[in-house]
C-alpha cells in the first residue's frame, strides 16, 4: 500500500555544491553524509542527493513539490539562491499556487502553496 512520499532523490554532478546548496535552502545540514549519497530530513520526508544514481547521465529528473506558505516570496528567495526560473507561480484552482525552477544542478525543484494541505515547516 502507497503511504505517501517518502524520498525524492536527486543526481548532482557536484555532491559537495549540490550539499551546501540545500544546507542553505533548506536551512539545515544533512543528516547523511558520505562521498556516494547525502540525506536531508526534511519535515518527516528525505532529499537524497545522488551524483551516480547508476546511469552516470547528467543531472536532471524527478520534481518534487515542496509545501510552501507564500510561492511567489519563496519563488523569488529561490531565484536570489542560484536557482533558475523554469515555470513562473501559477494558480491551479482552489488557491493552489505551484512554480517550478531548476536548482544549480539541473534539477526541477516544484513549490506548492496549497491552504487546503495541513503542512510542517522546514524550520
Amino acid at each position: 500500500m502507497i503511504q505517501g512520499l517518502r524520498t525524492v532523490i536527486y543526481q548532482v554532478p557536484d555532491l559537495e555544491a549540490a550539499t551546501a546548496w540545500y544546507a542553505r535552502v533548506l536551512g539545515i545540514e544533512p543528516y547523511f553524509a558520505q562521498p556516494f549519497y547525502v540525506g536531508f530530513e526534511v519535515g518527516g520526508f528525505e532529499l537524497g542527493l545522488d551524483p551516480d544514481m547508476g546511469g552516470g547521465g547528467p543531472a536532471g529528473g524527478v520534481a518534487a513539490y515542496w509545501g510552501v506558505d507564500d510561492a511567489a516570496a519563496e519563488l523569488a528567495r529561490l531565484l536570489a539562491l542560484g536557482a533558475r526560473p523554469f515555470k513562473a507561480v501559477a494558480d491551479v484552482g482552489e488557491g493552489i499556487r505551484v512554480a517550478v525552477v531548476k536548482d544549480p544542478f539541473g534539477n526541477p525543484l516544484g513549490i506548492i502553496e496549497n491552504p487546503n494541505f495541513a503542512r510542517e515547516k522546514v524550520r
